[in-house]
């Protein structure tokens, strides 16, 4: 089978989080992987992306698939269910919406910038090597620091449930996919009306 460039995008995963673990800065190339995807389905009325472009899903087929590291079984029903999906979206935009929140405070002068990595929302790992202060508002760090959480923490739980079961198990269950599938349930029931 023919290879194509996008067969390697699995490798932006891990080098968006290299980059970010020697300078949070970087944290902010994640939107691409955050609007990229609702440009698909805002504009194109699909999920090319999940299916086609989506590094993260790449890389847990090439953790859990090429390279074995998948228990390969079944996941339990309930982790793809319409409740569970829509239930897991909803926290994860509240993460964001809590994100864009605190950046705010810290913008305004109301908080002040807490250079910490939090994995699963509540172990604080310390990460002053990877930030200069100063070279940037400190609001912009603010939210590099939210957004490396809020990414490191899914893909942490996209390895566990690829560990697990199968190797995209995560792709069932993916905020980004449930919204995406929405968009273009919403824009394909557009065209039939």
């Amino acid at each position: 089978m023919k290879k194509h460039w996008y067969d390697y995008l699995w490798m932006w995963s891990i080098l968006y989080f290299a980059l970010g673990f020697f300078n949070i800065l970087f944290a902010w190339l994640g939107m691409i992987d955050f609007l990229v995807p609702l440009g698909f389905a805002i504009f194109g009325g699909n999920k090319h992306f999940c299916n086609r472009y989506c590094g993260r899903g790449q890389l847990f087929a090439q953790l859990g698939g090429a390279w074995k590291l998948s228990r390969n079984r079944p996941a339990p029903w309930w982790l793809a269910s319409r409740w569970f999906r829509y239930g897991f979206l909803a926290f994860f935009l509240t993460m964001f919406g809590s994100i864009l929140f605190q950046t705010y405070l810290v913008g305004s002068g109301a908080e002040s910038l807490t250079e910490a990595i939090k994995l699963l929302w509540l172990f604080k790992v310390p990460f002053g090597w990877a930030y200069t202060a100063g070279t940037v508002a400190d609001w912009v760090a603010k939210f590099s620091f939210g957004f490396y959480s809020l990414m490191l923490t899914s893909t942490l739980i996209g390895l566990a449930v690829m560990a697990l079961y199968r190797p995209r198990t995560w792709c069932s269950f993916c905020p980004m996919g449930t919204m995406t599938q929405g968009i273009c349930q919403l824009k394909n029931r557009e065209k039939v009306s």
